[in-house]
């Protein structure tokens, strides 16, 4: 098993997107043809099941975890295991652990190129946890544009500098809605992303629309982003290239699964 690169995608706060963004963004980077897994370590809100349309886990002959392939992408969540999936995930700091290391040891992945792991929100056990299992080529990370969002995501950035976490870009979603005359109306505000990569000197990876094509991909588990005739499907598509660009130049050469012990 070996994983080219490893990029986890955060957020300060819930409700910003993340998930919906992690799942179009693994897709995007399976269109262009790479070999892609898709992580859900948002082990207190699995929602990748859902936005993936199913799917369960096998074991094969030597009792490794074989996970779905779907949309052209390998993805695995704690969802598969759950009895309920409506269960409440109620763990402590090592059982959760716990589960990330296993997620990535005793899931038969074979050879990756580009591993996108959606995070739950915030900067507790399960973002350090994951700096310190696995060396991350870097992180997207997620606002939208009001200040309540954006406070929370400097906290988060300020996380990911202390454990020497490179963030690789913002994404700023629910930037506007788009009226059918094509009037943008800022809802949550307008360019607060923006102006934070700037501030930081960091790309502004995408400024992603409100859709309603956005909740229905991923409520029929079918990511907008495989839908090429639509505009922010169009956005998510730009995006995967720009991300698979900054890493494809990166310096980083190691293809290993690279397990911290």
């Amino acid at each position: 098993m070996a994983m080219r690169h490893i990029v986890p995608v955060v957020s300060g706060k819930g409700g910003v997107g993340k998930s919906t963004l992690a799942v179009n963004l693994a897709v995007g980077l399976g269109l262009t043809g790479a070999r892609v897994a898709l992580v859900d370590s948002d082990f207190y809100g699995p929602s990748i099941p859902t936005l993936m349309g199913g799917g369960e886990v096998i074991a094969d002959h030597e009792g490794q975890l074989v996970p779905p392939l779907k949309h052209g992408i390998k993805y695995v969540s704690l969802g598969f295991f759950l009895r309920n999936p409506d269960d409440a995930v109620i763990w402590r700091g090592p059982m959760f652990n716990k589960a990330l290391q296993q997620l990535f040891q005793d899931v038969n992945w074979g050879e990756i190129d580009y591993c996108i792991v959606d995070m739950p929100p915030g900067t507790g056990d399960a973002q350090i946890s994951l700096t310190q299992m696995l060396r991350l080529s870097g992180a997207v990370v997620v606002t939208t544009p009001q200040e309540v969002a954006l406070a929370d995501v400097r906290k988060a950035i300020s996380m990911l500098d202390r454990v020497k976490v490179p963030v690789l870009g913002i994404v700023e979603n629910m930037s506007a809605y788009i009226q059918p005359d094509g009037q943008q109306i800022p809802i949550f505000g307008k360019d607060g992303g923006k102006h934070l990569a700037e501030k930081l000197g960091v790309p502004l990876l995408a400024q992603i629309p409100i859709d309603i094509s956005v909740r229905e991909g991923g409520d029929n588990g079918m990511p907008v982003v495989l839908d090429g005739n639509s505009n922010v499907g169009k956005v998510y598509r730009e995006l995967a290239l720009k991300l698979k660009s900054i890493l494809d130049t990166s310096s980083q050469t190691d293809s290993e699964v690279r397990i911290v012990n």
